[in-house]
Formats: C-alpha cells, structure tokens, sequence
C-alpha cells in the first residue's frame, strides 16, 4: 500500500511537499494584516487570545486609557506602548508549526528522481533501478525540526539536512556524497 508522496523540483521540495501534507507548517493568519497601531489594537483587544498577546507583551494600562485609545485613532500614544502593541500583533498572528510527527521521523522512504554518488549517477524509482530507500529512523532531526519549528525549513536546507543528517546516518556516505541534481524528484514515506 503506498504511502504519502510529496513531489518538487529538486530532492528538499519533494521532502516538504510531504512534510506539509502530513503537518501545519508555521504561518501568519490571513486576517491579521493591519498595519496601524489603532487598527492592531482595536483586534487585539476583540478577543482573549489578543488580550492574553498584550498582557504576554507587557502592556499594563488601565481599561479607562485603553478605551482612550480604542475611541481615537489619532491619539498620541508613547512609541514604547506603539512597540507593545505591534509585538503582541505579531506574536498572536503567527500560528506555529506543529512538532514533526514520529511516523515522519521513524519512517521509510522511498526517493525516486536522479541519484549521483561517485561515478554512479541513475534514475531511481524506473524499471531499471529500484527508488533509493532509507530507513529515517537512524537519522538525527533535531536540526531539521528546529528549523521546521521556526518557519525556516526551506527546500536547500531540508535537502542539506536530510542527506547530512537522515540519508548518511543511514546509508553512509556514498562513493563521493550524495547529490541529487535532477529536475523531478518525489518520495514516498511508507
């Protein structure tokens, strides 16, 4: 029974192709984009999430100079408050990535796409040779997840990472290394 598939250009866009299919990536929400401290304020304080952001922010006021500031938007307020306040939007804006499952990090996976190490250069996952298979559960993902957790896990540094870190604690080091310069690359966790 096949398992999921993630599909790229290159070896660390198939890698979080799958990944995204399987977990949330980090993100900010789509409703959060006002950019005027009023504006930010005003939705902030609409919801206890928000609420909890400002107090988590530091922002101590009274609820009478709270609704000073909520009536009018043109009130001067102190840059130091503008910066609590545009912190505590940022923060409750951003959903973070969920933890990489075990299932990801215990799996096997089966890469198909051009595989060069040394002088041996193939099309894996064809009739004529079998996808490059790695056991995941001898790698080390700590990297990997810390940079999936910050919203930083692009394609070249999944790749990097997972031969570095999943591919070679698995397999080795090849004749020269691992590359994979193809241009169609999918893997199959199973």
């Amino acid at each position: 029974m096949a398992g999921p598939t993630g599909r790229g250009t290159s070896l660390g866009a198939a890698l979080n192709d799958l990944l995204r299919s399987q977990v949330t990536a980090r993100h900010r929400l789509s409703s959060y984009n006002a950019k005027h401290w009023h504006a930010q304020l005003s939705q902030l304080t609409a919801t206890h999430r928000g609420q909890q952001a400002l107090a988590d922010a530091g922002l101590n006021v009274t609820t009478k100079t709270l609704i000073n500031w909520l009536s009018d938007a043109e009130y001067n307020i102190r840059r130091n408050y503008r910066d609590l306040i545009h912190t505590a939007y940022e923060n409750v804006a951003i959903v973070p990535a969920d933890p990489i499952p075990d299932h990801i990090k215990r799996g096997q996976y089966e890469i198909s796409g051009l595989v060069t190490t040394g002088d041996d250069e193939r099309e894996r996952g064809t009739r004529d040779a079998a996808p490059l298979r790695i056991d995941a559960s001898r790698g080390h993902w700590d990297a990997i997840e810390a940079l999936w957790l910050a919203g930083e896990l692009t394609d070249d540094e999944f790749e990097d990472h997972f031969i570095d870190d999943v591919i070679v604690e698995d397999i080795g080091e090849g004749t020269d290394g691992w590359q994979f310069t193809g241009g169609s690359y999918s893997v199959e966790l199973r």
